[in-house]
């Protein structure tokens, strides 16, 4: 995926391949400015035009080719097929409409049944998602409901065709603890009930640890490792992995610090030659400022790019001897 700047073509996703299995839940995880959201985008078909475009590689859903689809051919498969969950509802809900009329409007672009039926659906929707008094919410307009109220409003909009494919863009970011977990849970029941793929965005180590089948890490663009999520958090692999688990806050004693991973992710338009993470990475070696690695399969279904694992400096994610 490339976009044109002063400096030439900067390129947000690089070389990303993702598997997601049905009924599973990939958590797709790394700090801000690490390209998640524009991988959620590019699945989506919905780059910032005329400027962003896939500029090799493919994207498949059920054995379809997504890219190169016309606009209509990809509206039909948005909201009916795969469907998400943005990160601000405030931004992406119509203020100016009732939120039942929005959900009505998507269950009738893709299906041809009466306003009243329709209205229906965003009704029995509201009220699958826990909303009280589903008949009332559906008459209001979003900004006189709650955060965690638009939240499910977004949510009821993004399942109310029953997709195969959800992909949830940090989809508690703004709401406190407690409306958090009950998104979470909300969610996690709805995929039972629908069957649905989950496709879950987030800098949150915690969410995902609870909420994912499995998790791929990224950084700049790259995937830098992908495993099932009890083997991740059991032997991390990638330096940047351990990075973010030991940023997690955890019950310390008062002379314990917060452990940071130093340095900021790299700008686009200035990445380093050789891995993108070197000049952060407390294992560096001369190797890693000049050549990228390439992605290395240490055991089945777990794969990391990093050179310690080509010279054999870790091992099953621990330091070897």
């Amino acid at each position: 995926m490339s976009f044109p700047s002063e400096k030439g073509k900067i390129w947000p996703v690089d070389g990303v391949n993702l598997r997601i299995l049905p009924g599973e839940t990939l958590g797709l995880v790394g700090e801000s400015g690490s390209g998640k959201s524009m991988t959620s985008l590019a699945l989506m078909g919905l780059l910032p035009q005329p400027h962003g475009k896939i500029a090799a590689g493919s994207i498949k859903f059920k054995g379809r080719e997504l890219v190169g689809l016309e606009n209509d051919e990809l509206t039909a498969i948005r909201g009916k097929n795969i469907s998400m969950i943005f990160q601000d509802p405030m931004t992406s809900l119509n203020p100016v409409y009732t939120v039942g009329d929005q959900i009505a409007e998507a269950v009738r672009a893709h299906e041809r049944i009466t306003k009243a039926q329709a209205r229906k659906r965003a009704v029995d929707m509201l009220a699958k998602v826990g909303i009280p008094s589903p008949e009332k919410r559906a008459d209001a307009y979003p900004h006189l409901l709650s955060g965690g109220m638009r939240q499910r409003v977004m949510i009821a909009m993004a399942l109310v065709l029953r997709p195969e494919l959800l992909i949830a863009d940090e989809p508690t970011t703004a709401l406190d603890v407690t409306i958090q977990a009950q998104i979470l849970y909300l969610m996690e029941d709805l995929k039972r009930d629908f069957g649905m793929s989950v496709l879950l965005v987030t800098h949150n180590m915690g969410l995902v640890a609870e909420n994912a089948d499995k998790i791929a890490v990224m950084y700049a663009g790259r995937i830098l490792e992908e495993a099932p999520t009890r083997e991740l958090f059991g032997a991390p692999s990638h330096p940047y992995t351990r990075g973010l688990l030991d940023s997690i806050p955890r019950m310390r004693g008062a002379d314990k610090e917060l452990k940071a991973i130093p340095g900021m992710v790299p700008t686009l338009q200035d990445l380093p030659p050789g891995c993108k993470f070197a000049n952060r990475c407390s294992f560096r070696q001369t190797r890693c400022e000049i050549e990228e690695p390439p992605i290395f399969e240490t055991w089945r279904g777990h794969s990391v790019r990093c050179w310690l694992f080509y010279e054999g400096l870790f091992y099953d994610g621990r330091r070897s001897r």
